[in-house]
Formats: C-alpha cells, sequence, structure tokens
C-alpha cells in the first residue's frame, strides 16, 4: 500500500510497478485530476486509523508506504496507528526538511493558524504558497493582497477580499518563480517547510529577492522509521514482512 499525492509517492509507484510488485496507490482526494499512477489506485480517505486497519486486513496488505506530504498529518498518524494495530510494517518516504541559510530570513511559526497571526497588522503582498485547503486561516487578516497558487481553479472563490490566484501544478523553477515574486511586488513568503526540489524555487526566488519568508515547521509525529531514498524503501520491502506484495 503507497499512501500517496507526491511527487516521491509517483516515482516509487514507477519502481514498484516495474518490479512486477502487486501494489495499491491511495490518493487523499483533494486534487480534481490527480496523476495516473501505473499500479492499483483508489480515491478518498479510509475512516481513519480503524478504517485503514480493516482495509489493510480486508485486502492482505504486507507493507505500508507512507509517501503523503510532510503536513499531512493526520493521514500519517493514522498510518502509524493501524500499522501497530496490524502488524503490517510501516516505513515513510518523506522528504528532507529545508534549512535556512545565511543569506535567508526566515521567521518560523509552529502551524498554519499561528502563521496568520503573525502576519504584520500593516498591509503587504503576499504569497501565501500552503495549497487551497488551508487558505481560510488567513481570514483573520483581510488588509494583505494575497498571491495564492493552485494545483485546481477552486469551485468557489477563497473568502480574502484582495487577491490573486495563479492555477499551476510543480514543480516549479527559480526563474519561474523569481519572476512571479517581481511581478506580483510580493513583500512575504508564507511557505510550509515542505522540503525537497519540487516547491523549493520560491524559497530560493525569495532569496535572491531578500524578501523574507514566513516559514511554517513541520508537524511533530511519533517515532517511525523514514528514509528519503526510494531505494532504501525498495530494500526495505525486500526484507521485512513476506514478499506478496505492497
Amino acid at each position: 500500500m503507497i499512501l500517496g499525492g507526491t511527487a516521491e509517492a509517483s516515482a516509487l509507484a514507477r519502481r514498484v510497478a516495474a518490479l512486477g510488485l502487486a501494489a495499491t496507490f491511495s490518493y487523499a482526494g483533494r486534487v480534481a485530476h490527480p496523476d495516473p499512477q501505473p499500479v492499483n489506485t483508489r480515491i478518498g480517505g479510509f475512516g481513519g486509523a480503524d478504517g485503514l486497519a480493516s482495509f489493510l486486513t480486508a485486502q492482505n496488505i504486507t507493507h505500508i508506504i507512507d509517501a503523503t506530504h510532510p503536513f499531512a498529518a493526520n493521514m500519517s498518524r493514522n498510518a502509524i496507528a493501524a500499522s501497530a494495530a496490524t502488524s503490517v510494517p510501516l516505513i515513510t518516504l518523506t522528504r528532507a526538511a529545508w534549512k535556512a541559510t545565511a543569506d535567508d530570513h526566515w521567521i518560523h511559526a509552529p502551524d498554519i493558524k499561528s502563521a496568520a497571526r503573525t502576519l504584520d497588522p500593516k498591509p503587504k503582498r503576499i504569497f501565501l504558497a500552503i495549497g487551497r485547503t488551508e487558505v481560510e486561516a488567513f481570514q483573520i487578516a483581510p488588509q494583505h493582497h494575497y498571491l495564492l497558487r493552485f494545483v485546481d481553479t477552486p469551485e468557489h472563490a477563497p473568502d480574502l477580499p484582495q487577491h490573486d490566484i495563479v492555477v499551476a501544478r510543480g514543480p516549479f523553477d527559480l526563474t519561474a518563480d523569481r519572476d512571479l515574486l517581481e511581478r506580483h511586488s510580493i513583500e512575504l513568503v508564507v511557505s510550509k517547510n515542505s522540503g525537497g526540489t519540487g516547491a523549493r524555487a520560491k524559497i530560493d526566488a525569495a532569496r535572491a529577492l531578500n524578501i523574507p519568508v514566513l516559514m511554517i515547521d513541520r508537524p511533530q509525529l511519533p517515532a517511525r522509521q523514514e528514509t528519503h531514498s526510494i531505494d532504501e524503501v525498495i530494500a526495505w520491502i525486500a526484507h521485512s514482512g513476506t514478499d506478496r506484495g505492497v
């Protein structure tokens, strides 16, 4: 079972398919048109940790790979609990977190709501690069003009009085993101510490333009086995549990 939704999950699915392993790829269902996968795919939630545990048992799943977004904390907690309940081994394929350099100007926030409360009372032009589902937290700061970048066109406009929407799917590059920040006269970037390379361009562009970044730290999760390497996941599959599938 690959709990997916990231570029790393899709790359893992391709490797698993090439090896001829039976696998199920699970999307949360938050994107209207998710990328097709070369393995069996399901979309939607499981009904919490108990529902996931029941699915693992019913489908005779022998391995779980949590390759969800680093901020998909509820799904990751459910995977940890379901693994413990069913004794199905779990490994997490995650991205290394970004680290500030001497040329970065980061302000840290522990979560989305804290980030919204941290914003300056003085109106600014802000690139709110946090995805679609948590934008509403910034309704408490309507004085700012927000630039929002979504994977899909939203069905309903965000309840922010001043905003622009850009619809685009990563990976993004430094030149394009620098142009985006300059074109919209951005004064602050708000970003989750997603890690990896696909969404890093906005952080590099902010550094190049001397724009501060309000960086939202990753959620704290229970201890679990983690790796940043698809090769290590494949080796783990070969040496843990059974070889019936994944």
